[in-house]
């Protein structure tokens, strides 16, 4: 990313990079502002090695042209002493022998080709140096690029589910806006609804919705039409104080048939039959109440059963203590299975045995009066 602007070179400043940069997905991909700064900083320190790089290569190009033109300079010398040596030879024997002849000049030239030449291996040393040193730099660099491009393609993944997920949302509360302005019926088929539903504009808005989706939201807007309907009737039925738990449906139809709840709820049939579910729910709380009856009778103990078996009349005893109770009145219909629960209820307390002694947090019992 940032060797495609070419104004940015080892001189340049990081806020200014910035905002060269900061509308760039792959610089947005990284949350971290201080790991982008580093990064930056590694870039410029890679510049400066390879702007180094590239004077030492010009140095050696230099070098090796200088040496080129010192060997041609070389070999003309030698040339040229070649034509010269009779003549030396000859002014050598004329010169007296304690002179001291004058220093050879090849072997100064050949001690500072020497030294020139342990100058070139340090600095060619120090070039496979940096040369590695630039290629960990750059290795480190094409990783952290490839760590760049992964998080930037999972944010993309992440963001292309967000925008779906969303998508499908919408899509789902266009179609149940469609089903609850235009279904309010509970007894049409899908095949029925599906004609009609299509004839509305907004129909296309849940294209994305599978067709499995869309019958499982017809479905489940039925189920919340029903159980609408069904707490309207039943509250129709708290209301009648005619409705007991022997009623009769014949009975009560008379008493509500005029009644919207009624008539919106089901046909007839259905209506009786909600009426009968009805009144079995009514009897298991009617038995639930009456068994809380027991438990606030104080006369009632884990000794109850033993007392019964001794003096048949115990029963009668509690029994006229209870029909004081509408609990206990309630249940006249069922006399039998109301005795069956007080008999059950004493044996419920005979295996548990003696009570723990009262505290301040039992519950308050029926007292005798």
């Amino acid at each position: 990313m940032l060797r495609e602007h070419s104004d940015v070179d080892r001189h340049s400043h990081w806020s200014e990079v910035k905002r060269k940069v900061d509308a760039d997905q792959r610089y947005k991909a990284i949350d971290s502002q201080g790991q982008k700064e580093e990064w930056f900083r590694e870039y410029c320190k890679m510049l400066k090695e390879e702007k180094k790089r590239a004077k030492e290569k010009d140095r050696e190009h230099k070098r090796e042209k200088e040496k080129h033109k010192k060997s041609k300079r070389d070999k003309d010398r030698g040339d040229k002493e070649g034509k010269d040596k009779g003549e030396k030879d000859r002014d050598s024997k004329k010169q007296d022998e304690g002179v001291v002849e004058d220093e050879d000049p090849d072997a100064s030239v050949k001690a500072s080709e020497d030294k020139e030449a342990d100058g070139t291996d340090d600095e060619k040393a120090q070039e496979l140096k940096d040369k590695e040193r630039q290629a960990r730099a750059e290795a480190s660099l094409r990783e952290r690029e490839k760590e760049v491009q992964r998080t930037l393609a999972n944010h993309m993944r992440d963001r292309d589910k967000e925008r779906e997920h969303h998508k499908r949302d919408e899509a789902i509360q266009h179609f149940n806006a469609l089903l609850a302005d235009l279904v309010r019926n509970p007894d049409l088929s899908w095949r029925e609804v599906k004609r009609i539903l299509r004839k509305d504009h907004r129909w296309d808005l849940a294209d994305s919705l599978g067709r499995d989706d869309k019958e499982k939201l017809f479905n489940d807007h039925l189920e919340h039409l029903l159980r609408k309907k069904r707490e309207k009737f039943r509250e129709l039925l708290d209301e009648t104080p005619e409705v007991t738990l022997v009623s009769g449906w014949k009975e009560i139809k008379r008493l509500v048939k005029e009644d919207p709840r009624y008539t919106k709820f089901a046909s007839s049939e259905r209506c009786e039959r909600e009426f009968k579910d009805y009144l079995k729910d009514k009897l298991i709380t009617a038995k639930g109440q009456f068994k809380e009856l027991l438990q606030e009778t104080k006369m009632i103990s884990h000794k109850s059963l033993s007392n019964l078996r001794e003096n048949q009349s115990h029963m009668s005893e509690i029994e006229e203590i209870l029909r004081n109770d509408k609990r206990y009145l309630v249940l006249d219909h069922i006399t039998h299975e109301r005795t069956q629960l007080i008999l059950n209820y004493f044996e419920e307390l005979d295996r548990r045995g003696p009570p723990p002694p009262p505290t301040a947090s039992e519950p308050n019992r029926r007292s005798i009066k």
